[in-house]
This record gives C-alpha cells, sequence and structure tokens, in this order.
C-alpha cells in the first residue's frame, strides 16, 4: 500500500516540478524580452520541456503572461522585524533591492505593465501589494506611528502607485541601479506628513545587515539617505 502511495505520488511531484520550471523559465524569458518578444518555443527551450509538457500546464502565452504576472511575489522572504511602519519601509527597499536582480518580480511587474499587448486590464497584481502594505499600515495604526488624519486604504494607494512610477522611471533612466535610493527619498518626503511625532526620526530608510550581529546604532534615516 505504501509503495503504491508513493508510485501515485511520484507523477504528481513531478508535474508541480516541471510546473514550477515554466514558471521559472517563463520569468526570465518575459524579463529579458518582453510580452512581444517571448515566444512559447523560447520558454519550452529554457524551461527544457517538450510542447506536450507545456501545453499541459499552460493553453497559451496568454495565460503563462498572465500566471507569472500574478505570482511576482511568489518566493520573496520579507526582512525580518516587527510589523508597523518600519516593516513597511523595510518591504518597500527590499522590493527596490529585489527588482534589480529577481526576474519572477521583474517579469511580474513588466507584464502588469505590458498586459494591453495580451488583452488584458487587470489590477489583482496591484491589488495584492495594495494589501500587503495597507496590513502594516493597520498595525503602524494600532502602535499610534501615522498621523491622527491619515486613511490607511489611500495611503496604500498612494505607496503603490508612487512605487510603481518610481520603479518605471528607474528602470528607463538607470535599469534600476538607483531605484533603493529613490524609494528612500519618496520615504523622505512622505514620512514628515504620514509619521506621528516622535516617530518619523527613529525611521531608518536603509535595509539592516543580513546578518543582526553585524547590525549597529544608525543614525536617523532622513539624514543618512538625504
Amino acid at each position: 500500500m505504501v509503495s503504491e502511495r508513493k508510485r501515485q505520488r511520484a507523477p504528481q511531484q513531478r508535474a508541480v516540478q516541471t510546473r514550477a520550471a515554466i514558471l521559472r523559465a517563463a520569468a526570465e524569458v518575459f524579463d529579458e524580452f518582453g510580452f512581444s518578444g517571448a515566444s512559447i518555443s523560447k520558454i519550452m527551450h529554457r524551461a527544457e520541456v517538450t510542447q506536450g509538457g507545456m501545453y499541459f500546464h499552460f493553453g497559451s502565452k496568454e495565460e503563462l503572461a498572465y500566471a507569472v504576472m500574478v505570482g511576482q511575489g511568489e518566493g520573496l522572504v520579507f526582512p525580518a522585524g516587527e510589523d508597523g511602519l518600519q516593516h513597511l519601509v523595510d518591504i518597500t527597499l527590499y522590493l527596490a533591492e529585489q527588482l534589480q536582480h529577481n526576474p519572477v518580480l521583474r517579469a511580474g511587474v513588466r507584464l502588469a505593465v505590458e498586459q494591453g499587448e495580451f488583452g488584458l486590464r487587470d489590477d489583482v497584481a496591484y491589488q495584492a501589494w495594495l494589501l500587503e502594505f495597507r496590513q502594516q499600515l493597520r498595525f503602524a495604526r494600532a502602535k499610534g506611528e501615522l498621523q491622527p488624519d491619515v486613511d490607511d486604504h489611500e495611503l496604500a494607494w498612494v505607496l503603490v502607485s508612487s512605487f510603481t512610477g518610481a520603479q518605471l522611471f528607474s528602470q528607463a533612466s538607470t535599469g534600476r541601479a538607483d531605484l533603493p535610493q529613490r524609494i528612500a527619498v519618496l520615504w523622505r518626503y512622505l514620512l514628515p506628513a504620514v509619521a506621528a511625532d516622535g516617530v518619523r526620526g527613529a525611521i531608518r530608510l536603509t535595509l539592516p545587515p543580513a546578518d543582526p550581529a553585524a547590525a549597529t546604532d544608525a543614525d536617523p534615516v532622513q539624514e543618512k539617505s538625504a
């Protein structure tokens, strides 16, 4: 009985691995060539799968592009830390760094912009980030870190919109080489309007060292990232 269950699980595991390989390859190809320049054959070659294996999982390039677009946040490991305003700042800085080299995130973001080319007008990817940011703002609100007149939903919308514009501008001008600095500057101008008195000066606009033991006391962020 145990051997029979193992035999049944093996094809399922292979199918899961094949689908993951296709999505990874598709992300790399979409990141490099965009939707119009990508092709099923390029993705198949990158994933090292047969045509049958490809179409078993995805019926078209459009279907594959949508899967990459909505799955852009999969596999990300956000910085550790207590939920709240600092953690939200850290998440945005982490995303800025990931956009410099993570093909899954980069492709998902690119496809969200190019989705008109495959017949979509879908904000699901943006809504996912809006919910992520709003969750951190709710924690910040509960901790008294926000100004009384700040609306959590509106601020989350402003952040997603501003981040999207910043990364597009950075991509066009420097290939996103300066994106973390641009996001830090964005926060430097936003914090005076949204952070509660006494909180702003404690917010850091740089990511902490990966090794907590290497962390040192830092000067207030707005001075370091000016």
